[in-house]
């Protein structure tokens, strides 16, 4: 891990991007509360066979007309991991949504058994709770449907820094505010599953939109000065104790997405199911002489 200059911070925080893609119909801006099951894949086992595996716990989730929706990611950076994201409008929610799946017992026992299957090509499994921060988040995009690829950035701080890490927020909302560029993220807070970490999410329709993000970097530093870029490098030396940023691929055939966003765009969130490629047929075999 590494200390993260002011340029690195400011890029992840204000460059390309659009928002949290993460099941939110219903709700004006990014969920307040944000469920995420984390998969490692085993190596060989991505792919196809695992698009297999999760469109079972689709096709229940289908079948039993469930209300609540998620969005998987696919790791293009990394070690080999699938991210499954559950918006809540709060913890209670949350709550009554567990307590109507495990009343509903056929659907709770298909879930159980299609997780015993894909167990089999896992080398690894966590789950994360996090809680949305408005205030460290700038113009979050309610266009989801669109997205394609999304940006997390991880921030872990340093026991009693926060007042540093918030000032240092602050700085980069304002300075990109100034710059004009077409950033857009959510930050969010662990509440569960970590302590004093802070991921920011940043959606892409495509990845022309990452190198205009890069792009935009110098108008970023422009618009923040040679003294302010000074003062948040200090913050976030005084606050930051690592920091790792990866980029993800929404994979609709392991998603379970909001109708209006299968309606906004069909031919992505309706795709053809995953295909193993078929086997080179035996060549016959050669003749005897004489025959």
């Amino acid at each position: 891990m590494k200390m993260i200059s002011p340029v690195v911070f400011g890029l992840s925080l204000a460059v390309a991007g659009s928002t949290l893609a993460a099941a939110q119909e219903m709700m004006s801006g990014p969920p307040k509360v944000l469920q995420i099951d984390r998969e490692f894949i085993k190596p060989g086992k991505a792919g196809v066979m695992h698009d297999k595996s999760e469109s079972h716990f689709v096709q229940a989730m289908e079948r039993a007309k469930w209300p609540t929706h998620y969005i998987a990611l696919n790791s293009l950076s990394g070690k080999s991991r699938a991210l499954y994201l559950v918006g809540y409008p709060s913890f209670d929610a949350w709550d009554k949504d567990m307590k109507a799946m495990d009343k509903n017992t056929a659907l709770s026992a298909e879930i159980d058994q299609d997780e015993v299957n894909d167990g089999a090509l896992l080398d690894g499994f966590d789950q994360g709770v996090l809680y949305y921060d408005p205030d460290m988040s700038y113009r979050p995009d309610a266009d989801l449907a669109h997205d394609r690829y999304v940006e997390i950035s991880g921030y872990h701080l340093k026991p009693g820094h926060q007042k540093d890490w918030a000032e240092a927020a602050k700085m980069v909302i304002e300075a990109t505010k100034k710059a004009g560029t077409s950033a857009h993220w959510a930050m969010y807070e662990i509440a569960y599953g970590g302590s004093d970490e802070y991921l920011i999410f940043s959606g892409d329709k495509s990845m022309a939109e990452i190198d205009t993000g890069y792009a935009e970097g110098k108008k970023f530093e422009e618009a923040m000065g040679e003294e302010g870029m000074r003062k948040l490098d200090e913050l976030v030396r005084n606050s930051v104790d690592s920091a790792d940023s990866e980029l993800f691929e929404i994979n609709p055939r392991q998603s379970y997405p909001p109708e209006d966003w299968v309606k906004a765009d069909p031919g992505f969130w309706n795709p053809k199911p995953a295909m193993a490629k078929a086997a080179k047929p035996a060549a016959p075999p050669a003749q005897k002489s004489g025959q």
